[in-house]
C-alpha cells in the first residue's frame, strides 16, 4: 500500500485513496507512512508467526453488510488464527479489491479498521488497493510474535488428553441464517437475541487475550472457522489421533439453546456451520483446571467437550446415552 507523490500531490487515484483513508492508520514507524514499497517489523528475538485470510463479498459477508463490520471481520479472522497459535499481534498488511472508490463505504471501513488495529495492538504496515469488476474482496496478512519454538501447532494432540473450546458454538451460522430469512429468522423474534446472533456473524471476537494461556497449556490448537466438527477432524488428522465428543457438552449461547430446544435447528447443524472463530485445543487432564481458571480470569469461558483417543477415524460425536450421531457433513467447504 505504497503512495508515490510528485510535487506534493498524489500521483494517481489509488495514491489519493491511500493517502485519504489508510495513511492515518499507518502510525507504526515500520509503515513508513505508506510511502514505501514495503514495511518493516522490528526484530525482538521472537518467532514471527504469519497467517493470511481473505473475505469475499457473497461468501464471507453479505453485500449489504455495514462496511465497518466488514473491516473488523477482515482483521479479526486473522487475529483469531494468531491467538490459536499462541502468538500476540505485531502488525498486518491489507489488500483491498474495490469496484469503486466510494467514500460512503471507505470512510467507515477505514475508521473501524483503525479502531481495531489500535484495540488489538496490530498496526497497519502496508498493502495494496486494486480495482475489480467482481465481488469486493478484503485480504489481510497478519504477523504475530511467539517465543522461539513456542508456536502451538495442530499436530500435538495426544491420546488421553481433553478437547477444549472457548466461548460458544453455532451463533455465527445462526446469525447468517437470520440475515437470510427463513425459519431461523422467523423463529428468532426477540430483537436482542437476533442482534446478538447477527453480531457474532458480522464481527467475530478473536481470543487474543488467550494467546499466552494457549501457549502455556495447549498441546495442539487451531481456530474454529469452518465448523467445530470439520476443524476438529483436521486437528486430529494432523496429530494422528481421533476423538470422542459429547455433543451435549458443546457450549451454546442462550439464543442458540432456545432454538435447539424448540426444534428449529439441531446441535448437529451448529457444529458444522462455521464462522465461530473460537479456539479449539487439546491438553493434558492436569492442565484443564489451570487453563480454565486462567481463561476465566481473562474473561473467556471454556468448555471440555470430550477426549482424544487412539485411531485414524474421524472424531465421533455421541449423545447423552453414548450413541454415535452421524453428521451429514463435517464443515463448510469453499470447493
Amino acid at each position: 500500500m505504497s503512495s508515490h507523490v510528485a510535487s506534493g500531490k498524489p500521483a494517481s487515484g489509488e495514491d489519493s485513496l491511500i493517502a485519504r483513508y489508510f495513511r492515518p492508520l499507518a502510525t507504526d514507524p515500520g509503515a513508513y507512512g505508506l510511502d514505501d514499497d514495503a514495511g518493516a517489523l522490528k526484530p525482538s528475538g521472537d518467532d514471527i508467526v504469519v497467517t493470511t485470510d481473505a473475505i469475499v463479498e457473497g461468501v464471507h459477508f453479505l453485500p449489504d453488510d455495514p462496511p465497518d463490520t466488514v473491516a473488523r471481520k477482515a482483521l479479526r479472522v486473522n487475529l483469531s488464527d494468531l491467538a490459536a497459535k499462541g502468538a500476540t499481534p505485531a502488525g498486518f498488511v491489507l489488500t483491498l479489491a474495490l469496484r469503486s472508490a466510494d467514500e460512503a463505504w471507505l470512510k467507515p471501513f477505514a475508521m473501524a479498521l483503525g479502531e481495531d488495529a489500535s484495540q488489538f495492538g496490530c498496526p497497519l504496515l502496508g498493502g495494496d488497493t486494486v480495482s475489480t469488476p467482481g465481488p469486493l474482496m478484503v485480504s489481510v496478512t497478519a504477523f504475530g510474535r511467539a517465543p522461539p519454538g513456542r508456536m502451538v501447532h495442530r499436530s500435538g494432540a495426544r491420546v488421553g488428553e481433553r478437547v477444549m473450546v472457548t466461548g460458544t458454538i453455532g451463533d455465527a451460522a445462526l446469525g447468517l441464517a437470520v440475515l437470510k430469512g427463513g425459519k431461523v429468522h422467523a423463529a428468532t423474534t426477540d430483537k436482542a437475541a437476533r442482534d446478538a446472533l447477527v453480531g457474532r456473524y458480522r464481527v467475530p471476537q478473536p481470543r487474543v487475550a488467550l494467546a499466552e494461556i494457549i501457549r502455556d497449556h495447549a498441546s495442539a490448537s487451531m481456530d474454529v472457522s469452518d465448523g467445530l466438527a470439520g476443524d476438529l477432524t483436521k486437528l486430529c488428522g494432523v496429530s494422528g489421533v481421533s476423538a470422542v465428543i459429547e455433543l451435549e457438552q458443546v457450549p451454546l449461547s442462550g439464543a442458540a439453546q432456545d432454538l435447539v430446544s424448540r426444534g428449529v435447528v439441531g446441535r448437529e447443524t451448529l457444529i458444522t456451520g462455521g464462522d465461530d472463530y473460537e479456539i479449539l485445543c487439546t491438553m493434558a487432564e492436569e492442565r484443564v483446571g489451570p487453563f480454565t481458571q486462567a481463561a476465566r480470569h481473562a474473561g473467556v469461558a471454556v468448555s471440555s467437550l470430550g477426549a482424544v483417543v487412539a485411531g485414524s477415524a474421524a472424531p465421533k460425536f455421541v449423545d447423552g446415552q453414548g450413541r454415535e450421531i452421524v453428521l451429514e457433513r463435517l464443515s463448510y467447504s469453499h470447493f
